[in-house]
């Protein structure tokens, strides 16, 4: 059976693994997002809070993702939670670091004129200083989702979701007639996927980034 052959008879199941792994690192790139612009929040007005982040951050990075599955196994068992918790640990560096960045670059200026007219710091925060991050941090998120699209395909070790199962499945059964065609749809499954979602941030970005920033 050729390729495409392949993909006529199996498009049912490989949409819904489609879905399910666009749907994994979609919410998990939501958790990391919420937690990691927290953390630049908290910790990037002090040097040292900034840098202890940023090394946490990436000392996850440094954990191979099979062994980080495998240790989580023991802990919350097979399936979504060990590839929901991974995902989200993974996706924290980029946005962390980009957070802080984003707003320790922006100009002391345009913060002290908020707070001349009145701005609590909250307000300072949410209104100036986060809007005027916003384009780093996007760039962070862009960053995190291109990564996690290939880690979660090593979440079908743990019977996660998504195309890594078509992978897994493919290399356990090298030499049949189906395993390349197994391993390629997975594969090109998932750099469309990243594709798609990489062209759906720069549309986001296009829509939330006033043109003098973009400028």
């Amino acid at each position: 059976m050729d390729f495409w052959d392949y993909l006529g008879t199996q498009h049912q199941q490989l949409l819904t693994d489609a879905y399910q792994h666009a749907s994994a690192v979609f919410q998990c790139m939501v958790v990391a997002t919420l937690i990691g612009v927290l953390i630049g929040v908290v910790t990037y007005r002090s040097g040292w809070a900034g840098n202890l982040a940023t090394t946490a951050t990436s000392t996850i990075l440094t954990v191979p993702s099979l062994a980080m599955i495998g240790l989580l196994i023991p802990v919350v068992g097979l399936g979504v939670p060990p590839t929901v918790i991974s995902l989200t640990l993974y996706g924290l560096l980029p946005i962390v670091r980009n957070a802080i960045v984003g707003l320790r670059g922006v100009d002391p200026a345009l913060v002290d004129a908020a707070r001349g007219i009145g701005m609590s710091r909250t307000m300072r925060l949410l209104r100036v200083e986060l809007p005027l991050a916003w384009p780093p941090i996007l760039t962070g998120i862009r960053v995190s989702t291109q990564m996690l699209m290939g880690i979660a395909a090593i979440a079908a070790y743990a019977s996660g979701p998504g195309l890594g199962n078509e992978i897994f499945r493919g290399i356990a059964s090298l030499g049949s007639r189906n395993a390349l065609n197994q391993v390629l749809a997975g594969t090109l499954g998932i750099i469309v996927l990243a594709l798609l979602f990489d062209a759906a941030y720069v549309l986001l970005g296009r829509l939330t980034i006033s043109r003098g920033i973009r400028a």
